[in-house]
């Protein structure tokens, strides 16, 4: 995989936009956001459009060109140090082919935030953009407005990032062992529904493949995981990472797919690592060459994620 630019880390005073891509946003849950980040000396600035609804597809956050035109705007703003995401739902993969990605390239490097349904944009910014990703919390996320261990490993990776260089699990080794990659990944069911389009990575091959998702039974796991294998993406995959399992079924479940899928692969499996749907989930970055050591439970970046 190739190398990707490591945007610049936050200053206190830093300006940021907070956009939604995706899903709609509770106005209580954006204000108590954005009231953290303030409490961090920085400056957040919500685009035109966080709080819309569609009239009537009710599940996105307004139409697909205005949720398009707030984060492309924010971007390409020389003023605003990064970008981050409201919340996740669903409703990125259709604006994202709306993007100007020449005027953003031009903007340069930025920071972007966001999770789950971001898993879209994540793959863009690395394949169009080329840049180092940040795979945390919504601002108007539950978890992150109520649980200062997130907020406080957000912080840390925003300020100074070489203090969480080596991000450490909460649970043990599927498959032990050490392996070296690029860290990539995502949601598990958007890394699958976004196969074949012009944005998404072409294979994971040399990568360290860090997954998670929320709400999607065993057996569909299961699914998923199966197409990536017949497909040929997870190719190549020097060592899986895998974080939440939220609303999939008893973790048993969960866990049996998981080492029938991936533990006869011959890499090393880090399970319950922290990231993604979960109370106090770690910030990961994507696009960073890194180490994992399964039995350890840690995944040690080569360099910061942010210059």
């Amino acid at each position: 995989m190739r190398e990707l630019v490591r945007p610049y880390r936050l200053a206190p005073g830093a300006r940021v936009a907070v956009v939604a891509p995706s899903g709609p946003v509770p106005e209580e849950r954006l204000q108590a956001g954005l009231d953290v980040l303030r409490g961090w000396d920085l400056d957040p600035v919500v685009a035109p459009h966080v709080l819309d609804r569609h009239e009537e597809l009710g599940y996105l956050a307004g139409t697909d060109a205005d949720r398009a035109a707030d984060l492309q705007q924010a971007w390409c703003d020389p003023s605003v140090a990064a970008v981050l995401c409201a919340r996740g739902g669903y409703g990125a993969q259709r604006m994202v082919d709306l993007l100007d990605w020449e005027a953003m390239r031009a903007a340069g490097p930025k920071v972007l935030v966001g999770f789950s349904d971001v898993t879209v944009l994540h793959q863009a910014f690395a394949t169009r953009l080329g840049l180092v990703t940040l795979y945390g919390p919504a601002a108007a996320g539950v978890d992150f407005i109520k649980d200062p261990r997130t907020q406080d490993h957000l912080r840390a990776t925003l300020f100074a990032p070489e203090t969480v260089r080596s991000i450490a699990s909460r649970g043990t080794a599927l498959v032990p062992g050490r392996a070296r990659g690029v860290t990539l990944g995502g949601c598990l069911s958007l890394l699958a529904t976004d196969l074949g389009t012009p944005h998404a990575h072409a294979g994971a091959r040399g990568g360290l493949l860090l997954i998670e998702d929320v709400g999607e039974r065993a057996y569909r796991l299961d699914r998923i995981l199966t197409q990536l294998l017949r497909g040929g993406w997870l190719d190549g995959v020097t060592g899986y990472v895998l974080g939440s399992w939220a609303e999939c079924g008893p973790y048993e479940e969960v866990r049996a797919v998981l080492l029938d899928r991936l533990g006869g692969l011959g890499v090393p499996v880090a399970e319950e690592f922290g990231f993604g749907h979960c109370a106090g989930a770690l910030t990961v970055p994507f696009g960073v060459p890194a180490e994992l050591d399964a039995d350890a439970g840690t995944v040690t970046l080569d360099e910061p994620a942010l210059r």
